[in-house]
């Protein structure tokens, strides 16, 4: 599946937008790329992606625009500097995590410049970013979307049609407290047991072939205990998606305080350990004695 306009990726050089963008040059999709470090993103040349010293350069002429950016006030600095040039028959593509606040500013901000609006975020990190199997959650006028179908097909393994646009950020919402959720226990889990003297791997062969026996865990118990933190997801991100997760349930009513103590380890963790992997939300926890 294969489209003939011009895509300009924003965020091309973070930790998912490096293969995000690399996957759709490889599908054959033209292709600008910016990222704030330019550095960051210039391996995409090699690829023959025009990599940009700035979001209006790489924007300008393209048909598409897809944000893959840190949070919503990055994104809506840059949008509202882009969609000027993205000009009326243009798409916007946001596929950063936002929020329902955040997700909603950019949907009038669009609707200001005439810009048609997507709202799909994905699930994934790192390594599924890189080979093309995250899972995106799209939301927006399905009149259009046969224009943006060959980005997510370039990008992911599964396309979820949500609904109008916002939708797509709620179901990101709670499918991310599902991910924390297991993450902080994750790392809990293995703080209790050194703390107890117990030894974790004993834990994985008590639960193993049974119904708790999820990859995801065992995923990021090995970053743990291998000592391993390259960043598949940084955690001051997780840190800052437990906050949108807090937010959405305060304006719909719902109590979740697990995510409020999710949010203050992860924080806690991360300030020495932002930059590492979420589950370094494990030095938290992590006994004095067994902090490594």
């Amino acid at each position: 599946m294969a489209t003939d306009e011009l895509v300009a990726v924003l965020g091309a050089g973070g930790t998912m937008g490096l293969g995000m963008s690399r996957n759709l040059a490889r599908a054959g999709i033209r292709l600008r790329a910016w990222n704030r470090s330019r550095e960051k993103a210039q391996p995409l040349s090699e690829d023959g992606v025009v990599v940009c010293a700035s979001a209006a350069e790489a924007v300008a002429g393209a048909g598409i625009a897809v944000t893959m950016l840190a949070d919503a006030d990055a994104v809506l600095k840059t949008a509202a500097e882009v969609l000027p040039r993205l000009g009326e028959d243009g798409v916007w593509l946001q596929m950063s995590t936002i929020g329902e606040a955040g997700t909603e500013r950019c949907i009038e901000l669009a609707s200001e410049h005439g810009v048609s609006f997507f709202d799909a975020p994905v699930l994934g990190s790192k390594q599924p970013a890189a080979e093309g199997k995250l899972v995106v959650l799209a939301s927006g006028p399905a009149a259009l979307a046969d224009r943006v179908w060959p980005v997510w097909h370039a990008v992911a393994q599964k396309t979820i049609w949500v609904g109008e646009a916002g939708a797509g950020t709620r179901l990101k919402v709670v499918t991310n407290s599902w991910v924390l959720t297991v993450t902080e226990a994750c790392a809990e889990m293995i703080a209790l047991a050194r703390g107890l003297d117990v030894d974790p791997k004993l834990i994985f062969e008590a639960i193993e072939g049974g119904t708790l026996d999820l990859p995801y865990l065992r995923m990021k118990a090995k970053a743990i205990l291998d000592q391993n933190y390259e960043p598949m997801f940084r955690l001051a991100l997780a840190a800052k998606d437990a906050g949108l997760i807090e937010e959405s349930a305060e304006r719909h009513g719902v109590e979740v305080p697990l995510y409020g103590v999710i949010r203050r380890q992860m924080l806690r963790a991360a300030e020495e350990h932002g930059d590492e992997d979420m589950s370094a939300t494990y030095f938290a926890s992590a006994p004095a004695a067994f902090g490594s």
